[in-house]
């Protein structure tokens, strides 16, 4: 017992040291968080574009409806601002999904139901320019994978490519 105890205590020691020392795609530094960028992360798709953000934002309402999904919320932290008296970048979260999607979602997993929508993520860049990111929703959904229904795997990954599509075709990436 004690030679695995004192075996986990070493592997748990030498991961520590490897993630401090090699970072992770997921890990960004401070630097990086300040320049306003949204960066590639684990589970993310990233879209850096030439239009503007309203530009975008209309080009990506307007797929969301061609792609037969709803879009569910939206919410605008720069919005917010400026009816406050502050400028600050734009940015919006985007939620889609759709009913049928949901109730599949919810008959494999009650709990994941927290997640839905799934957000896209528009931000202005300094340049003017805008991007477009969002979580796939394999990874979004990746927590629920072990309690529920085969379903919900087939589900995030039918939700991968119309999500794909949707970017795809609300950047010009096509």
């Amino acid at each position: 017992m004690k030679f695995l105890t004192g075996m986990f205590g070493f592997v748990g020691t030498l991961m520590f040291v490897m993630a401090a020392f090699y970072p992770s795609q997921a890990q960004i530094t401070a630097e990086q968080a300040q320049e306003g960028k949204v960066l590639p992360r684990n589970g993310w798709r990233v879209i850096e574009t030439t239009k503007t953000i309203d530009e975008l934002l209309e080009s990506l309402k307007q797929v969301i409806r061609d792609e037969d999904m709803l879009l569910v919320s939206m919410a605008s932290a720069s919005r917010g601002a400026k009816a406050n008296g502050f400028e600050i970048p734009g940015n919006y979260v985007i939620g889609v999904f759709r009913n049928d999607f949901a109730r599949r979602m919810l008959a494999s997993s009650v709990q994941a139901g927290i997640e839905a929508p799934i957000r896209f993520y528009l931000t202005e860049d300094t340049n003017g320019t805008a991007t477009l990111s969002w979580k796939t929703p394999s990874f979004v959904f990746q927590p629920y994978r072990d309690a529920a229904s085969v379903d919900l795997i087939s589900l995030s990954e039918e939700l991968d490519v119309v999500f794909q599509r949707i970017a795809d075709r609300a950047t010009g990436n096509t």
